[in-house]
């Protein structure tokens, strides 16, 4: 797959965290395609820099290792994340992560006067789910966390901005479904739940997201900051 490299992001160098994971694979790849040398992070993976988003030291030393190496990073794509019931390690890794490496990144950006972040939460941080308070409440920390940053860093030249998925065909996803219904239930949407289906009719697919971050850490996108981008086929009525 060839494309025109796209202003913004040809020939700058990225880090995306989770990069062993479906949103933040698809995101390696649109980045790469779109002309970025991309540098992945994730707690495993094939061909990425082993780091733990939850732990700073970590995420401080590898910053400095890759900056030390291949030179300024420009964009940051913070797509680590868990779906778990654990309240602690939802805290950990989607809010804590978030702090840890946002914090880091726009550290060495302000001091340049340029660069971008973006953080890949969920819908679910603003619209209540059964069943998924800990995810849902950790999502929800990381938006706010993210957006009154962007609007310290703004006056530095620096922008940080949230793609907040609806269901996207992951392995995490499909880990939570038994059988094929399960994601007509998705679709249809779940009342006695409370939840909403999909008007677009379909699931997202990660390319769907990664599309969203490429327009964002773009020159498209340079006079927008703090912004919160829904990609959920409209199942949160863009609430």
């Amino acid at each position: 797959m060839t494309e025109a490299p796209i202003a913004g992001i040809a020939g700058r160098r990225a880090i995306v965290t989770g990069a062993a994971g479906g949103i933040g694979r698809a995101v390696v790849d649109a980045l790469r395609v779109a002309g970025a040398e991309v540098h992945g992070w994730d707690r495993a993976g094939v061909g990425v820099a082993v780091v733990d988003v939850a732990d700073r030291s970590a995420v401080q030393n590898a910053w400095r290792t890759t900056e030390d190496a291949c030179g300024p990073v420009d964009i940051v794509v913070q797509a680590a994340g868990v779906m778990t019931d654990d309240w602690n390690l939802c805290m950990a890794v989607n809010a804590g992560g978030v702090r840890n490496v946002v914090d880091v990144a726009v550290a060495a950006m302000t001091s340049r006067g340029r660069g971008c972040a973006v953080v890949v939460s969920s819908n679910a941080g603003a619209t209540p789910r059964a069943d998924l308070a800990p995810y849902a409440a950790s999502k929800a920390a990381a938006t706010s966390y993210a957006r009154s940053v962007a609007l310290a860093v703004a006056p530095a030249g620096v922008r940080v901005n949230i793609v907040s998925p609806g269901s996207t065909d992951t392995p995490m996803l499909r880990g939570m479904w038994s059988s094929d219904a399960d994601e007509a239930r998705v679709l249809a949407g779940t009342p006695n739940r409370f939840r909403l289906g999909i008007p677009l009719g379909r699931i997202a697919d990660p390319a769907d997201i990664a599309a969203a971050v490429v327009y964002l850490v773009s020159d498209a996108a340079r006079h927008v900051t703090m912004h919160d981008l829904r990609v959920d086929g409209g199942a949160t009525l863009d609430m």
